[in-house]
């Protein structure tokens, strides 16, 4: 509690209520002079008041523009799980320059994080071994636990939705406009259909199907991220001239696999992309046709032989253990990052940024295990979806046999193995826009992989809120960058309340290729 200061409050400041604002702590590494943080003490259990209490932490980035100050926006930066104090200034910066100039940008730690109520999970090899091929959800809440059964079941949605208005309370606000990212999406509506009199404009960027709530989430992202990842094989392909990859998306696919045989000695089973004119052998070229309907036909059953094959040899020869192939799985969401793939498919984890590596530490792996735990506890805690066990071979032959992320995620939630061993405790509450003074906005990627746009059209159908389409399918259309069709509909919403586009073009990578 150290980091906690008296501040006096400005006349013209909104949030001068009793939340008192001092330094953030040191981890966050955070400007005193434009971010402060203060506790506010919240029930452990609303439904259990006498269960006790505990201190959740809250930052604020103030506006940078004080005398034209318009209120707060609390923001959530998705998950379940992510970090609220570290997001909330890299947030403020992606937005729009006029919002954060007059909006105060606020950020409540989820409860169970570091600062809010923090939950010690103790990472053991047997938990890292039942995390390695799905098992999340039971050793999860065994872990975190301990020895006293249900610790972990205060950690949802709702009670942190009700964490929010506590805060708002605190700094003496009436009304609040809110920014959430992807999971934001669902916390943000959360609150606003138990609060909605204290609810003002909200911005839902990569909204999510509350009705996938949590084992289809992760299935619906199965074909969403490999649909993407063949956008990315044509965009490193229609940009050869750069990287000499090979001019189809055939040919890129090649090199990305023998990157990741060499590496890992397994190769990646995802089917190869179509192949095109260019890859038709010169002296094949009067049967083409022939010719490319039998590279499609047998090439996923190719690769998947091949795999399988390498891995008889030698069980640690698998695809999962290429830091390449788990890298491009996971920054395919985000088009900034596709130069920084196509670097390494040409030369290799040298071509990785100063200061990082493909090997991860000791300490890097225990912090990605608690914070997959921290996010399973919420998944199962809420999971309303019940487990298809005709999924089950497809987990097991993922799992067990190919390695292939890009299925093995969400067969592991969808099939069952996912939640095994840690039944819900609750469920979510429905979402709706009963007795909000303003629709909220949402933005959704056509073809983002983490949050799919079906489920975004029906989360902006639930909310009765104003759709705005953007193509391609970055994940958070507003803080992507250089998208000036979604930042003025951004802006022109929070200082309106309304905007007229729906519809925005596709973000330009803004990283150097």
């Amino acid at each position: 509690m150290g980091f906690v200061s008296v501040a006096v409050p400005s006349a013209a400041d909104p949030t001068s209520g009793a939340l008192v604002w001092g330094p953030c702590p040191a981890e966050y590494a955070l400007d005193p002079d434009t971010d402060q943080c203060g506790t506010v003490t919240v029930p452990r259990d609303y439904a259990n008041p006498a269960a006790g209490s505990i201190d959740v932490l809250v930052t604020r980035h103030r506006a940078e523009d004080p005398l034209s100050r318009r209120g707060v926006l609390f923001t959530n930066p998705g998950g379940p799980g992510g970090d609220a104090i570290a997001s909330n200034s890299m947030l403020a910066q992606a937005l729009p320059e006029q919002i954060r100039r007059q909006w105060d940008f606020i950020g409540v730690q989820p409860r169970g994080l570091p600062h809010a109520g923090a939950v010690e999970c103790a990472v053991t090899p047997e938990l890292l071994a039942a995390v390695n091929v799905g098992f999340s959800g039971g050793p999860a809440r065994l872990a975190c636990d301990g020895a006293v059964p249900g610790t972990t079941a205060h950690i949802t949605t709702e009670n942190t939705a009700r964490d929010w208005e506590r805060v708002r309370i605190a700094l003496g606000a009436d009304v609040i406009d809110i920014y959430g990212l992807s999971y934001g999406t669902i916390l943000a509506s959360t609150y606003a259909t138990l609060f909605p009199q204290h609810t003002g404009r909200m911005v839902l960027d990569s909204a999510v199907d509350r009705d996938w709530m949590w084992n289809d989430v992760l299935w619906h992202q199965n074909d969403g991220y490999k649909a993407r990842f063949y956008d990315l094989m044509d965009w490193i392909a229609d940009n050869d001239a750069t990287y000499g990859l090979g001019d189809t998306p055939l040919k890129v696919y090649q090199r990305w696999s023998d990157r990741i045989v060499e590496e890992a000695g397994g190769n990646p089973t995802l089917a190869p992309p179509a192949a095109r004119i260019g890859d038709v052998p010169p002296s094949l070229e009067g049967i083409a046709a022939a010719y490319r309907a039998g590279v499609d036909l047998t090439g996923p059953a190719r690769v998947q032989f091949e795999a399988f094959l390498r891995r008889l040899a030698d069980p640690a020869h698998t695809q999962s253990a290429s830091s390449i192939y788990a890298l491009t799985r996971q920054v395919l969401p985000a088009r900034n990052n596709w130069p920084m793939v196509a670097r390494l498919i040409r030369d290799g984890l040298g071509a990785l940024p100063e200061g990082v590596s493909g090997d991860v530490t000791a300490d890097q792996l225990e912090s990605i295990v608690r914070a997959q735990m921290m996010q399973a506890v919420v998944l199962c805690n809420e999971n309303a979806v019940a487990p298809r066990p005709e999924r089950l071979p497809g987990w097991l032959f993922s799992t067990f046999v190919t390695g292939d992320l890009f299925d093995a995620i969400g067969y592991g939630y969808s099939a069952g193995p996912g939640c095994a061993g840690a039944p819900p405790v609750t469920a979510l509450p429905d979402i709706d826009n009963k007795g909000l003074a303003t629709a909220p906005l949402v933005l959704q990627g056509l073809r983002d992989p983490q949050t799919p746009y079906d489920g975004g059209m029906q989360h902006a159908d639930d909310m009765d809120a104003h759709l705005v389409t953007v193509d391609g399918g970055d994940h958070g259309a507003a803080i992507q960058g250089g998208n000036i069709t979604v930042d003025t509909a951004v802006t022109d919403y929070l200082l309106t309340g309304a905007t007229t586009i729906t519809r925005a073009p596709e973000a330009p990578i803004t990283a150097p290729l």
